[in-house]
């Protein structure tokens, strides 16, 4: 495997497993903190609960996590993903640590792990000891995002493009308050009893969303409109993705403790399992200098000096 392939991989890795079932914006609302989740059985109701629970998640602000991501060995090699580490919203923040089968892929020069920070809308990855030659023997890879947008600007590119990047970056940050505010928009939405999750008394919620359902409700999406709204869709249901199933366990105070989402594919179901704790932990985080870093803005500048990405 290249370099580059490498490095994309990791980068899209760690784009999938944190923008995953996430939808961009949202406000809060009501005093939601002196608030906690009834216990329920009619779907008007699991939304009334929910509805509290993703307002309390989402004025927490922060939280510890740990995910999984399992794919079929039919989806890009297969394998599975883990995340653990500190997240925050509003502002933004992340410090997590990726390791797994899925990231190395059986390559020898692979990282066992990587570490990555983002703060005012950058991403760090640290690429440890075995980071590419090409980064000049620093560690840590830089992406901003919106400079890679205006750099694609400047040169012409095609602005739908330039709007999905920044929005991809939006959406690379994604608290389990969002996440919820998906499964809210699910019309089979529904309260499958109390279960006990990491020693905790929760309420445990069900509903899917079809491929459609989802696009509606993800304001990530809005950059797009019309015949590429429609061709998005059009693609993303040729692939075979049908929909997504996602279950939620909201404990007595009205914090989610673990969230799980499925996609079915054609080559089986991809599976991220969530669990979130400490709401409210600090989420501060500390940024490489820029002498510690390599910009991905080079790495793009070197890749269109060469013709392309090397096989």
């Amino acid at each position: 495997m290249s370099t580059y392939k490498r490095i994309g991989l990791a980068v899209v890795s760690a784009a999938a497993l944190v923008a995953v079932a996430g939808c961009q914006g949202s406000e809060t609302g009501g005093k939601a903190a002196d608030k906690a989740a009834p216990r329920v059985k009619s779907r008007a109701s699991a939304i009334e609960a929910l509805t509290v629970a993703y307002e309390k998640t989402a004025e927490a602000k922060s939280a510890k996590v740990e995910m999984t991501m399992s794919m079929p060995a039919g989806l890009d090699g297969g394998g599975d993903m883990k995340m653990s580490g500190v997240m925050g919203w509003d502002p933004a923040v992340m410090d997590m640590t990726m390791t797994g089968s899925a990231l190395t892929a059986g390559d020898p020069d692979a990282p066992d792990q990587i570490r990555m920070v983002m703060q005012d809308d950058v991403m760090y990855m640290d690429m440890g000891e075995k980071a590419p030659a090409e980064m000049d023997g620093k560690r840590w890879m830089k992406m901003d995002f919106g400079a890679i947008a205006d750099k694609m600007a400047e040169e012409g590119a095609d602005p739908q493009m330039q709007k999905a990047l920044t929005g991809g970056m939006d959406n690379m940050n994604q608290d389990p308050a969002q996440q919820m505010a998906l499964l809210l928009e699910s019309p089979s939405l529904k309260h499958l009893g109390s279960e006990t999750v990491a020693g905790q008394k929760t309420d445990h919620y069900k509903g899917k969303l079809t491929v459609k359902e989802m696009l509606e409700a993800n304001k990530s999406f809005d950059f797009l409109e019309g015949e590429d709204r429609d061709e998005l869709l059009k693609n993303v249901e040729k692939s075979g993705i049908e929909g997504y199933d996602t279950e939620v366990w909201v404990n007595k105070d009205g914090y989610p403790v673990k969230m799980d989402v499925g996609m079915e594919t054609p080559q089986g179901t991809v599976e991220i399992n969530q669990t979130f704790s400490d709401y409210g932990a600090k989420a501060a985080v500390e940024v490489p200098s820029d002498s510690e870093t390599f910009d991905m803005l080079k790495m793009l500048e070197e890749l269109e000096q060469a013709g392309g990405m090397e096989g």
